[in-house]
């Protein structure tokens, strides 16, 4: 898992970014107005409970919150999004999941194809790719001198959490999706800043990439989350995280 909860770190702080400028408020939306497709109630539907929660720590407005729910809803109307998630092979062979919630499933796949393509990848049939990943939450906490990981992990383990994995500025927490917010909130309770918390796709197995391999693979996900109609991306590479401060770095 070396270099994926960094990887989220750095996206966590672009998010940050990109959500100043208005710029990350469309993408949460859709998410939200997805999954509330399976129910409005947050409390009752773990997908969106997350994604309400991720709306939030991005500061977007609640009234903007509630308008989404109710186009997933049908309450209000709206165009119609559907989830699509695409599989493939990035550079050095790196699997790829890609999540897309588009209004033109014909446009969005000529547009993923070209891309990959564009940048030594290539898509792949569905079920290559995805039984190498396991929907999980994820958790990030930042070492501070005022956390200690004896609290931290009394509180994880009180929580149910499956695992608490210590790296060098952080921890990371993994739990069932179901969990994640359950897990978050104790946490919390205990006075502990929580610095981001997602339903996401974690790799069972990696590709090792040195740095000209990294700044491939990180070019076509790069590409890729430029796109208006991509949600996330996720893949498998293993890099180390200073190679990969300095390539982020590089790019930004």
């Amino acid at each position: 898992m070396s270099g994926h909860s960094k990887w989220s770190q750095i996206k966590h702080k672009k998010g940050k970014e990109d959500a100043k400028r208005g710029q990350l408020f469309s993408r949460l939306s859709r998410a939200i107005t997805v999954a509330a497709k399976a129910g409005g109630n947050p409390e009752t539907n773990a997908l969106l409970e997350a994604e309400v929660q991720k709306a939030k720590d991005y500061n977007m407005p609640n009234d903007s919150i509630e308008r989404a729910i109710k186009r997933g809803t049908g309450e209000i109307g709206g165009v119609h999004f559907e989830q699509i998630v695409y599989e493939g092979y990035g550079p050095q062979g790196v699997a790829m999941l890609v999540s897309v919630m588009t209004d033109n499933r014909n446009r969005a796949a000529a547009d993923m194809r070209s891309i990959f393509t564009h940048n030594n990848g290539n898509l792949a049939e569905l079920g290559s790719v995805s039984w190498i990943f396991e929907k999980k939450g994820n958790i990030l906490v930042d070492k501070t001198p005022e956390i200690e990981e004896d609290t931290l992990f009394s509180a994880v383990v009180e929580a149910g959490a499956e695992d608490m994995q210590a790296h060098e500025d952080h921890w990371e927490i993994t739990t069932s999706p179901q969990d994640l917010t359950k897990v978050r909130k104790l946490i919390e309770e205990q006075g502990i800043t929580v610095t981001s918390a997602e339903i996401t796709m974690l790799p069972k197995n990696t590709v090792k990439l040195g740095k000209n391999e990294a700044k491939k693979v990180l070019r076509l996900i790069n590409a890729l989350e430029e796109h208006e109609d991509v949600q996330e991306v996720y893949a498998n590479f293993d890099i180390p995280d200073e190679i990969l401060e300095e390539v982020a770095a590089e790019a930004a």
